[in-house]
């Protein structure tokens, strides 16, 4: 009688198992070769196989935005609120630059997720826990915005033509029309494969206006500022 080969069983699948693979096909091939096929292909199974654990593909991408923010750090103890934000806030950076894609499934969501939610309950508790009053608080996250969770929209996001012809022409041109705009531009620092325009050092721009922002929030807090005329 011939011998039955064993073969090696595959671990069951699981919605933990699934949303791990579709971050590493998001940050292998992009968010726009994501599918729900391709996802299932990646992990050798019917795509049907899938929804036993995800619904539809908005679930997925939740779930994915989970995955991320469970990468950030947990809140340092035994520091003043400035640097624990600070700390925190550069962690969720960190997070989200090895998934790139990350920020644009945070922006497209209707609703935050349950770990998003968690991570700004998390973080309005350190301003609280810091003496800062609700009202203050509240004004500080709206002035935070998507700083919080470490990516932030630019002012000047499109990258310049790589042409220097054409780069000289458009700045003549935006030296005659907007002189202060090309002022500017001249006199940034020059980056690679920067996002913030023609070559500024992201994480120090960053971290510039992060810094700028916690010094002011903290001048307000020791002023005991409110909304509220006389509050």
């Amino acid at each position: 009688m011939a011998e039955q080969l064993d073969t090696p069983r595959r671990a069951p699948l699981s919605r933990e198992k699934v949303l791990q693979a579709a971050v590493v096909l998001a940050d292998r091939a992009g968010l726009e070769a994501l599918s729900m096929r391709k996802l299932a292909q990646d992990l050798g199974v019917v795509p049907m196989a899938l929804y036993k654990h995800v619904a539809h593909k908005e679930e997925l991408l939740d779930g994915m935005v989970d995955v991320v923010v469970g990468e950030i750090d947990p809140p340092a103890g035994g520091t003043d609120w400035q640097s624990a934000v600070r700390q925190r806030i550069l962690s969720a950076r960190r997070a989200l630059l090895r998934h790139p894609w990350a920020a644009q499934v945070i922006e497209s969501r209707a609703a935050p997720t349950p770990a998003v939610l968690a991570y700004l309950d998390s973080t309005i508790g350190m301003f609280r826990r810091g003496g800062f009053s609700i009202d203050l608080t509240h004004h500080v996250m709206h002035a935070m915005g998507s700083r919080i969770l470490g990516f932030s929209q630019e002012l000047f996001a499109d990258p310049p033509p790589t042409d220097p012809a054409v780069q000289a022409a458009m700045a003549r041109e935006l030296a005659g029309r907007f002189p202060y705009v090309a002022e500017l531009a001249v006199a940034a620092a020059h980056v690679e494969d920067s996002v913030v325009g023609s070559g500024c050092d992201d994480q120090f721009e960053f971290e510039f206006a992060l810094d700028l922002l916690l010094d002011g929030i903290a001048a307000l807090h020791r002023q005991g500022w409110s909304s509220t005329p006389g509050g």
